[in-house]
């Protein structure tokens, strides 16, 4: 039963074809993340930042293999698994019973939005005495990897001058102190993936909105489009205060390693 790492990843845009998941075309796209597929190529896992994403037959004689594998995702406890089609859950729940839990995410819609330049930077200019945005540099990439509540805000990245030349983000600060960020996830052709994140003790003071907001301006000057997937109501709540519209639940894995 053979599992392979998969450099020509066209070779596997068929099975992953109609799902609008930017993680997903990241690594069909060789910008960021890993695939592997069976010798036939008709499953595949897509491994990026602490998702693991199949599809195809889900019951090919390296179904298993491939849903056992999640050795190049980030996450030190957990990962996120998500399939194109449902024969894969049994798959799941079977490979990694007792240690798999289903739950849902919200996606929200890649083609259709309503932002207001306006509304947007009234938002990323209310702010608490005293704090800041600031463009995520060098310092604050730095102080984001030190914490683990920051880390995903940079931690796709292979390092420091890996982000400055493909990352994009905007962060709360207090001096020298970090309190929440928004920022490119991972990237893609044509856009990047948000992620939002905000220190414990300074969540409910519009931080994450002020962020939320400055990085999504920072992406229409670019021409980028900032993605959002959300993992509560209260991601999707935020989004469509931003200008989003939800889409749909669907469900996923969440897998303790």
């Amino acid at each position: 039963m053979s599992v392979q790492a998969i450099a020509d990843r066209a070779a596997l845009v068929p099975l992953f074809m109609g799902w609008q998941e930017n993680l997903v075309q990241a690594a069909l796209d060789g910008c960021m993340g890993q695939a592997f597929a069976n010798n036939s190529l008709t499953a595949a896992r897509i491994e990026n930042g602490d998702f693991v994403f199949l599809a195809g037959d889900a019951s090919c004689e390296e179904a298993e293999a491939l849903v056992t594998g999640n050795e190049h995702i980030s996450a030190p406890e957990t990962a996120i698994y998500a399939a194109k089609e449902p024969a894969w859950y049994p798959v799941i729940e079977r490979v990694h019973h007792g240690r798999a839990t289903r739950c849902e995410r919200y996606a929200i819609r890649k083609d259709r939005h309503r932002f207001n330049p306006d509304t947007l930077r009234a938002y990323a200019a209310t702010l608490p005495d005293g704090v800041l945005l600031r463009p995520m540099d060098g310092e604050l990439y730095r102080l984001a990897m030190a914490e683990h509540w920051s880390r995903d805000l940079v931690s796709q990245f292979l390092n420091e001058a890996d982000y400055a030349a493909r990352g994009l983000g905007v962060a709360a600060v207090r001096g020298r102190e970090l309190l929440a960020g928004a920022s490119s996830y991972v990237v893609f052709r044509g856009g990047l993936e948000v992620e939002v994140d905000t220190r414990s003790d300074m969540r409910r003071q519009g931080l994450a909105t002020a962020c939320g907001a400055a990085l999504i301006l920072r992406c229409l000057e670019r021409g980028l489009y900032p993605s959002w997937d959300a993992a509560s109501r209260a991601s999707v709540m935020l989004a469509e205060k931003l200008g989003y519209f939800e889409d749909h639940a669907y469900p996923v894995y969440r897998v303790v390693k």
